[in-house]
């Protein structure tokens, strides 16, 4: 067969692929038919052969582009995956992501221990010696604080303090989910970057405490903080963890690749960043619109430990025996 032939009996096939991507990749997979779909791969194999069948006979480069180009435009519209659903996202954050730290639970541990070791040292540190915070400390970042803490920040529910939650809210999700988002970055360069953010986050916080603490500001500061800080702290962890976990694959690529091992341990590393993500959310909300109400300590308080338990629970039992975990089971063995 020459190729003059062979192109005048298989244009019309090559074309009618064409079209038939163009009214697809417009249209959701749930739309297609299946007699679309049986359409789509009958002509995409065909299409297949037929670029062999060039290569192997040399009839052009241009032709040969022409058909590659088909060939990828149809196993990109056959193999794509399907939209991510809003029940997706649900199944995720119900039991898919905690499920993932508790896969990943040593990254957990480690990034824990970089942060709380760090965090309660400083805090004891300033409080024994507050002449120290000014080692570790702005002096503009301890006036700020002494300005905040030193009175209740809210002592009734003003139309100014109403207007502000909602902008409040908006800037915690974007500083602290920014904050949480570098320490994963980090990761990139072999955890290195994750272990300062951790510590340094870890010092200069417990340093923060302390100072107030030192003060005798600690009521108004844990009035404001207790209630969102089981989500904002188990959160800076878990972003730590989905550092520690990319640096790991670079380090330590055990049987694969490094290309490999960095994309199957960045993969699980971008999912906890997504659930981790999820919870600053959480966080910002209860920061805005819960902490700063004039209600009594006590209610904070005891909402706060309300929050560290649900915590607890979500990632030591949520999505347990559910189907997340036995495929990462799976793997695992």
């Amino acid at each position: 067969m020459t190729r003059e032939r062979f192109i005048r009996r298989r244009r019309q096939e090559w074309k009618e692929l064409e079209g038939l991507l163009r009214k697809l990749n417009g249209t959701s997979m749930r739309k297609w038919t299946g007699h679309q779909v049986a359409q789509l791969s009958r002509l995409y194999r065909s299409v297949c052969y037929d670029l062999s069948l060039v290569q192997s006979r040399e009839w052009g480069s241009h032709l040969e582009r022409y058909l590659n180009d088909l060939v990828a435009q149809g196993h990109t519209c056959l193999y794509r995956s399907p939209p991510r659903s809003m029940k997706d996202l649900a199944d995720f954050l119900i039991s898919g992501f905690p499920s993932l730290v508790r896969k990943r639970i040593a990254f957990f541990y480690l990034s824990l221990a970089l942060f709380a070791i760090p965090f309660f040292g400083s805090a004891i540190y300033v409080i024994w010696k507050p002449a120290a915070v000014d080692r570790i400390l702005s002096p503009g970042a301890t006036e700020q604080l002494a300005e905040s803490y030193s009175r209740p920040l809210y002592d009734q529910v003003s139309e100014r303090q109403a207007s502000e939650r909602s902008r409040m809210a908006g800037f915690y999700i974007r500083n602290n989910t920014g904050i949480a988002l570098r320490a994963v970055a980090g990761g990139i360069l072999m955890g290195t970057g994750t272990i300062l953010i951790l510590i340094s986050n870890g010092i200069q916080i417990g340093a923060g405490t302390g100072f107030v603490i030192s003060k005798g500001y600690s009521a108004n500061y844990f009035e404001f903080t207790a209630s969102h800080a089981p989500f904002e702290l188990t959160a800076i962890v878990i972003s730590g963890a989905a550092g520690l976990l990319l640096g790991w694959g670079i380090i330590h690529p055990g049987n694969q690749s490094r290309r490999e091992s960095l994309i199957t341990h960045g993969r699980d590393a971008v999912r906890l960043a997504g659930g981790m993500a999820f919870m600053m959310f959480i966080a910002a909300l209860i920061e805005g619109y819960f902490s700063p109400l004039p209600i009594p300590i006590g209610f904070k308080l005891t909402a706060a430990g309300f929050f560290w338990l649900l915590v607890i629970f979500y990632l030591t039992q949520g999505g347990r025996g559910s189907q997340h975990e036995r495929l990462q089971e799976e793997r695992t063995s």
